[in-house]
């Protein structure tokens, strides 16, 4: 039988046809006139103050918390589950990432836990969109208003999702998107940050490019402007190729995100009665961006076992995402039980918007048959907690 990947991009024809007109325009590189039309259409999607285009999500967090004055030594409390990536950009002004927990059905951060935290050094707190479900935005700005914090969404996983009616990467005064390759809308690598403020994006854009202005704006000028270098600056520049991917992109995402709503239902139907297994939850106030599918196992199930038996069938699976105060690198005091526990029992399976209905149907009957293979004789049920009705992250 043929693989199923666990993730794959939605690029083809026009994709294709968008990168050979970049070809033909001689302006390959970045800040060009395909990055400030993405820049505007993100403005215009998102109704934010600017968006700033750049290389990857882990550099617009980097960018964001300069553009925030985070200063070394600062705490900010981060959302413990999810790519470390906040904790990186954390670590990179050497400032302290403070880990905090997540909640046991969406395995997004939990806002008493982020209150509990709170000491006189911490400035901001940076919460995560955990594989594309929104955070608590209401409850963590209430507390950074009331401690006088930055709020920072990571919305990496989230392109396309929604909280309260509102589109994620647009729940807080500074959003970062990701464009990685297995994202709602894909240009292999990139990303972005967008901002309330339009003064948080210039300061970002400036940031991203060494600390200087467009060189293609200045080559637009007549005479020999010379830009003069008065800070240092960062080269986190998005390519005008991946700009015009991404604007073929946008215009397809809400297509692509309708396909992976359905494979999720999909597989939420097929494996809501198994009871070795639970499904992802979504409350009612928002939307999942399905970038990814995972399931919470039993902990009586070997999850290594169980991967092992689907990757030898052809079938991709992971590990789900990261606990990062488990990691070495930033192993710390503040314990998250919740995180942790779903670091050990989360398993993804195959989720990406070219998914056929006989494909799920493998995939599931695969799991099925691996989770009762690779199962405890004596079931040790989580907490109630963590098995909401209709399932649980």
């Amino acid at each position: 039988m043929e693989p199923i990947p666990l993730v794959h991009a939605s690029l083809g024809h026009q994709e294709l046809d968008a990168v050979a007109a970049v070809f033909a325009s001689g302006w390959p590189a970045g800040q060009g006139p395909r990055g400030k039309a993405l820049e505007a259409r993100l403005v215009r999607r998102y109704g934010v103050g600017d968006a700033v285009a750049m290389c990857n999500a882990g550099a617009a967090l980097h960018v964001s918390l300069l553009a925030l004055g985070v200063k070394p030594g600062d705490e900010v409390i981060v959302a413990d589950y999810g790519f470390p990536a906040p904790a990186h950009a954390v670590r990179y002004l050497d400032a302290v990432p403070v880990c905090a927990d997540v909640r046991a059905d969406t395995g997004t951060v939990d806002p008493q836990a982020v209150a509990d935290l709170i000491t006189p050094r911490t400035v901001g707190v940076i919460a995560v969109d955990t594989v594309g479900i929104p955070a608590d935005y209401v409850e963590l700005q209430a507390i950074a208003d009331r401690h006088g914090l930055f709020l920072v969404e990571d919305a990496a996983c989230a392109v396309g999702a929604t909280y309260r009616g509102r589109a994620a990467g647009a729940l807080a005064e500074v959003g970062v998107l990701s464009f990685h390759g297995r994202k709602g809308a894909s240009s292999g690598e990139g990303g972005a940050l967008l901002a309330a403020d339009p003064k948080i994006g210039a300061e970002a854009r400036l940031s991203a490019s060494f600390g200087i202005g467009s060189i293609f704006d200045m080559g637009e000028v007549v005479g020999l402007p010379i830009p003069e270098f008065t800070r240092i600056g960062h080269n986190y520049k998005l390519s005008d190729i991946a700009a015009a991917i991404l604007q073929v992109q946008l215009n397809r995402v809400d297509e692509l995100l309708a396909r992976r709503a359905a494979v999720a239902a999909q597989y939420t139907e097929l494996l809501a009665a198994e009871e070795l297994l639970t499904v992802p939850f979504v409350p009612d106030d928002r939307t999942h961006a399905w970038q990814t599918y995972m399931v919470t196992l039993d902990p009586g199930v070997d999850r290594a076992a169980v991967a092992t038996e689907l990757r030898a069938k052809g079938i991709g699976c992971g590990h789900g995402t990261f606990a990062t105060h488990v990691q070495p690198v930033f192993e710390s005091k503040h314990k998250c039980p919740v995180s942790a526990r779903l670091f050990q029992h989360h398993l993804s399976v195959p989720m990406h918007a070219e998914l056929a209905t006989s494909q799920v149907e493998r995939v599931v009957d695969a799991l099925r048959g691996a989770v009762r293979t690779h199962s405890g004789a004596t079931r040790r049920a989580f907490p109630m907690s963590t098995r909401t009705p209709g399932g649980a992250a």
